[in-house]
């Protein structure tokens, strides 16, 4: 039996869940023997009495002051977006049907009509941001605008608007926090290995006592390993949760607009256009539609890539005509 759209967004969902909930629980493991190493290192006589708790406090409040920070960048982090990307605001005055596009889309997400913001490059592409649908902004560029028909436009509007109706800047926005407490608390664990030298010679007087010097050997080799390969690790999860939601915004838009050929049909010019996004740059590229980088986007089957290969996306969307 064929795939609708709606058995395209219940996988996608499962899909999103397992591996953020997967996320989660790499993330507290990590933080907590990573806490714990650093007890250890700080005093390895705790050794015999330590438990496991004390790490992971150590850990939780590592990632509580990579919260606020990230939280106040997070506040305003669409505005910065928008002023590195060269948007400027669009009036309805300025175009009335691409204005009637997001206003239709916005009714059928079931969500307020976002700001619009327009930039000046010849490159077709676009993206939403936003900390939630009531503060939510599409930015779309000349190129995007005058080289797509109506319905074309109708489908990347619809994929924005999917974006904003399911989170995903909110989402990617908690991957980001995760992903910098495990950063922020490796970092601490390498300064405290090199920079703590008594915390050294202690580890090696309490080996010769017996037991406790192996607990601080274990859990010292064990968070090396993690402090080498859970960045590495921790970003591969976030990517792979970033194409899984673009997959979603794909079904979702097609559940808004039921032609799912437009949006295809839009990916297609995005992808075959040879011209290059001037303000695309490694830090905002993961919230366009298509990556703008062009040397990334044919990378795409990577498991580095943030977006899905566009061929496999526009296929996916094909197979939906029935």
């Amino acid at each position: 039996m064929a795939e609708t759209f709606r058995d395209l967004i219940a996988e996608n969902k499962r899909k999103s869940f397992w591996l953020v909930a997967g996320f989660f629980l790499f993330t507290f493991v990590v933080c907590g023997v990573l806490g714990l190493a650093i007890i250890l290192i700080i005093d390895p006589s705790l050794a015999d009495r330590v438990s496991w708790v004390s790490g992971i406090a150590v850990g939780l409040i590592a990632g509580l002051l990579s919260f606020l920070f990230m939280y106040l960048a997070y506040m305003e982090g669409d505005s910065m977006i928008l002023g590195v990307s060269g948007a400027k605001p669009l009036a309805k005055a300025d175009d009335p049907q691409l204005y009637n596009v997001v206003e239709e889309m916005a009714i059928a997400a079931g969500v307020p009509v976002p700001k619009l913001y327009l930039i000046d490059d010849s490159a077709p592409n676009a993206f939403a941001t936003g900390r939630a649908p009531e503060h939510a902004s599409v930015a779309i560029t000349t190129g995007l605008r005058d080289k797509l028909n109506r319905e074309e436009l109708q489908g990347v509007i619809a994929h924005e608007m999917a974006h904003v109706r399911n989170y995903d800047i909110r989402l990617m926005m908690l991957m980001a926090v995760l992903i910098g407490s495990i950063v922020m608390l490796a970092d601490f664990f390498w300064q405290m290995m090199w920079y703590s030298r008594g915390g050294r010679r202690s580890s090696r007087r309490d080996d010769d006592k017996g037991g406790g010097g192996w607990i601080v050997l274990i859990v010292i080799v064990l968070a090396i390993v993690l402090a080498i390969v859970a960045p590495i690790l921790a970003q591969i999860i976030q990517l792979a949760v970033s194409r899984q939601r673009e997959y979603l915004a794909d079904a979702s838009a097609v559940e808004l607009t039921r032609n799912p050929l437009g949006l295809a049909s839009a990916l297609r010019k995005i992808d075959e256009d040879p011209d290059v996004l001037e303000a695309a740059n490694r830090g905002t590229a993961h919230l366009f539609i298509a990556n703008p980088i062009k040397t990334f986007e044919a990378r795409a089957s990577s498991m580095f890539a943030s977006h899905p290969p566009i061929k496999d996306r526009i296929q996916r969307l094909e197979s939906l005509v029935s």
